[in-house]
């Protein structure tokens, strides 16, 4: 592979073994999954095909594994199988939730008129969007984006040449993992009711 800012690829195969919202539409219903099931593979970056043509039939043949996962667990007990641990996150209350939600909708329901009406009638503000629009567009064409920025300034201040430097994991180390887990042989079904905020 070209580059050397990779250190792993990880194959993140999600599903939803109750609800499955197809649109933001049922999002806005609040017909939130109730449980999410993250399987995650992690791949070295030195076991990966190096020419593009056995890339491409190595991506596809990922593809083949994730459709046929995807497929057992729809049609099977809805649970990826897996050897390791399972961990739930602590649950939050449900006033607690809905709090968080009617904060957040009535914070960018306000937020993009303000910054409209704050454009519109303050030249600071005018000046301070455009200068920040310019870096943006400056540095992602210039260095490729701030996340290349960032994993440069990452390397030289932890003098690291590669990031695969410290890591200990076993190549192909398959795993199933969720969205805050605590480690690589965690498997988390989160009931996102709960675990918005």
């Amino acid at each position: 592979m070209a580059g050397k800012n990779l250190d792993a690829v990880h194959d993140i195969t999600v599903a939803y073994p109750h609800n499955i919202p197809q649109t933001e539409r049922h999002l806005v219903y609040g017909d939130f999954p109730k449980e999410i099931h993250f399987h995650v593979h992690r791949y070295p970056i030195d076991t990966l095909p190096t020419s593009k043509e056995d890339l491409q039939l190595w991506c596809h043949k990922r593809w083949e594994e994730k459709e046929e996962r995807l497929r057992s667990f729809y049609q099977g007990e809805k649970n990826f199988y897996f050897t390791g641990q399972t961990v739930i996150p602590p649950c939050k209350s449900e006033l607690r939730v809905l709090v968080v939600k009617l904060l957040s909708i009535l914070y960018w329901t306000l937020f993009s008129p303000a910054m409209c009406l704050l454009i519109y009638l303050y030249s600071l503000v005018r000046w301070y969007f455009i200068i920040t629009i310019v870096i943006f567009v400056l540095q992602e064409r210039i260095f490729g984006g701030l996340e290349i920025i960032e994993l440069a300034c990452y390397r030289f201040l932890h003098k690291q040449p590669h990031l695969n430097a410290k890591k200990n994991e076993l190549p192909g180390q398959e795993t199933d993992v969720g969205l805050m887990s605590a480690g690589p042989d965690q498997v988390l079904a989160l009931e996102s009711e709960r675990f918005l905020i």
